[in-house]
């Protein structure tokens, strides 16, 4: 394909092969999420899943990749899914529209999958496709907090069990540990310390207790490296 030809020319026929027969599903279309998938597809990755049952809102046009003025009251989904197959109209592509929790998941998960992108920002699901992906042995990526973060150099890719710093990861270890899951997969996280200015008490969100401000550039680049830990890991 004469779109991928820049990539062929770093990576090698081989390689690209390999990219175009995988299969990555992509769990969570938000800040981190959409841009792992924007940079998954443009890849080569031959075959993709991708999951979010959202919709667009107006704060979200300050960091993610679907959000725009036009975009607002539309899917995550629907609208990431018809970007990737502008991308790449051979693009093996299934959307996925729903909040994904409990047998849902294990459905989900019990497809074949090359690898799998949590970028969920809800603790309870989040901790679930963790513990459901290791435990059926799927090649594992996740975002940890990219909220409340400024310094794109305080960002880091390492074992879950390396993580330091993060809230998210602290309370992941502690919740995921009781499964006994301490380390056996990458992370994406940062050791910049959250301001408590940046954090406020919300009540009408029925999904989390908290939200924290955001720049629009880290989450996206939470989720350009985790686009690159499933682009390396395919092809070695």
């Amino acid at each position: 394909m004469e779109w991928l030809e820049r990539t062929k020319l770093l990576l090698g026929e081989e390689d690209l092969l390999k990219l175009s027969k995988s299969h990555v599903l992509v769990v969570g279309l938000g800040g981190v999420g959409a841009y792992a998938a924007e940079q998954i597809c443009r890849a080569g990755v031959g075959e993709m899943t991708i999951v979010d049952g959202d919709f667009i809102q107006h704060t979200n046009r300050n960091r993610q990749l679907p959000a725009l003025g036009s975009t607002v009251g539309q899917s995550k989904a629907q609208v990431m899914g018809e970007r990737l197959l502008d991308i790449n109209p051979n693009l093996k592509l299934y959307v996925i529209q729903e909040y994904i929790r409990d047998q849902r998941m294990v459905e989900i998960l019990d497809n074949q999958y090359n690898y799998v992108v949590d970028a969920i920002d809800t603790l309870s699901p989040k901790i679930f496709l963790i513990y459901h992906a290791i435990k059926k042995g799927h090649k594992l990526v996740s975002s940890m907090g990219s909220g409340g973060k400024l310094d794109p150099l305080k960002v880091e890719i390492a074992d879950f069990s390396e993580t330091r710093i993060c809230p998210l990861a602290r309370i992941l270890r502690k919740r995921l540990g009781r499964f006994g899951i301490r380390s056996g997969f990458k992370v994406v996280f940062s050791t910049e310390e959250v301001p408590e200015r940046a954090m406020v008490l919300c009540e009408d969100e029925p999904n989390k207790k908290s939200t924290l401000g955001t720049i629009s550039y880290m989450p996206p680049i939470f989720g350009c490296l985790m686009a690159s830990v499933v682009v390396r890991d395919l092809i070695e």
